[in-house]
């Protein structure tokens, strides 16, 4: 019986910590992106790089909360995004920041 409520308890932590971290981490990723996409359309690559790797750590830590195929090809465009604005290219950057936050908000739709 103990070992029953062990495992109930131990379930009921994992998934409320899954839960938890998708909650937290899929918005920051979104606003993050966002804040790349408008800093890299006034040009501040470097900038954009910041936002844009800050957007990459909650977007992985979302993807190992729960994945999903749209958090993989925002990952890959933050890591593109990334890329371009440490070459100082804002504007590609930006593309690619702009088709992250897109894959990123068909992942985690807002709540209504």
């Amino acid at each position: 019986m103990k070992i029953k409520a062990v495992a109930l308890a131990s379930a009921l932590v994992l998934s409320t910590s899954v839960a938890f971290a998708e909650t937290v981490h899929a918005p920051q990723a979104v606003e993050h992106a966002k804040a790349a996409i408008t800093h890299g359309e006034a040009g501040h690559a470097p900038i954009l790089v910041e936002h844009a790797e800050t957007a990459l750590k909650h977007a992985e830590e979302s993807q190992k909360a729960e994945a999903n195929p749209h958090t993989v090809e925002g990952i890959t465009h933050l890591k593109a995004a990334i890329a371009e604005g440490k070459k100082g290219d804002a504007k590609t950057g930006t593309t690619h920041a702009k088709e992250a936050l897109k894959h990123l908000e068909l992942a985690y739709p807002p709540k209504k």
